[in-house]
């Protein structure tokens, strides 16, 4: 289903297409008609897509056939094993990871993995995990340290399960326990925003030395419509909060929450995953060529000094 912003450039779309396809079953000359469509619809699409609101980017990191995890694995790196299992529950669906190929250089993957239709997204919980895929997350951490190898983390989650059973194995205690394992890597660790980046759910894999977020993706500390519902007590009002959370690429440039955005062909990641999913591997290429100039305590310690630097002021 097309995005409601989105209705004006489709209909324009649907337009041009009628008139080529009458161009050319009658024979009837229309290219100016429709060159000056054609002309008309770019500047729609740079109006729209130029001028996206907070509320719009979230809707865009939320559409369907956006590039998932698995989606990334397969077309940027080659080998890619995956692992399975926490050793100590079950395997969770909603995290994948495993060991593979970027460009010859062997390293340790792992992300959330949202489904691709509806059946595969109940199987994979709507890339909500539970305790145990924050487990087998730590499980590939550990074996990122045994072997040296760069650790690479995709976020695209609303958040982490918050059901009664995952609260009982342990859900909270866990994604800390994440969080302080991915600190203490002795290895470069680069953390990529593919879509959704909601809570402690996407914290849990996102302690990098570099993290980096794909133009139409978000990262904050809640989702919109669970915000709105606490302080407005209405969902609906998600554009609302979604504008006051600071969440899109831009604003956690700004605030130098992350490192860097990784342009999305127009219209969002979507429209031409191939290519956006390029040039995610181009970003990650170059972040991991910079990394791996520093040895296993400076890396620690860049870990560190970056994290500890997030919400710093100063008073006038």
């Amino acid at each position: 289903m097309p995005l409601e912003f989105e209705k004006p450039i489709l209909e324009l779309e649907k337009r041009i297409q009628e008139l080529k396809e009458t161009a050319r079953t009658t024979g009837v000359d229309l290219e100016a008609e429709i060159r000056l469509l054609e002309e008309r619809l770019a500047r729609l699409k740079q109006e729209i897509y130029g001028h996206l609101t907070p509320w719009q980017r979230v809707q865009l990191a939320r559409a369907p056939g956006r590039p998932t995890t698995l989606d990334v694995l397969e077309k940027a790196f080659r080998d890619f094993l995956e692992l399975h299992g926490d050793r100590a529950f079950a395997d969770d669906p909603a995290i994948v990871g495993g060991l593979a190929y970027l460009e010859g250089e062997k390293v340790v993957v792992v992300g959330h993995q949202k489904g691709r239709d509806t059946k595969e997204n109940l199987r994979r919980n709507f890339g909500m995990p539970h305790p145990e895929g924050y487990r087998k997350a730590m499980r590939l951490m550990d074996l990122a340290d045994r072997f040296g190898y760069p650790l690479i983390s995709f976020i695209d989650t609303p958040g982490a399960y918050p059901g009664v059973s995952a609260e009982e194995r342990g859900q909270a205690w866990v994604i800390a326990q994440s969080i302080q394992r991915m600190g203490r890597l002795k290895v470069p660790a680069i953390a990529v925003i593919l879509g959704e980046g909601g809570s402690g759910g996407a914290l849990a894999i996102g302690v990098a030395n570099r993290v980096l977020i794909l133009e139409n993706a978000w990262y904050s500390v809640i989702s919109p419509e669970s915000c709105a519902a606490i302080l407005w007590r209405d969902a609906k009002e998600a554009p609302k909060a979604a504008e006051a959370l600071k969440l899109t690429a831009q604003d956690l440039l700004a605030l130098k929450v992350v490192d860097a955005i990784i342009p999305e062909p127009e219209g969002g990641a979507h429209k031409d995953p191939d290519r956006a999913i390029q040039n995610v591997k181009e970003a990650l290429l170059r972040t991991l060529e910079e990394l791996k100039a520093l040895s296993p305590e400076a890396l620690y310690q860049d870990r560190y000094r970056r994290f500890r630097a997030l919400g710093a002021y100063a008073e006038s």
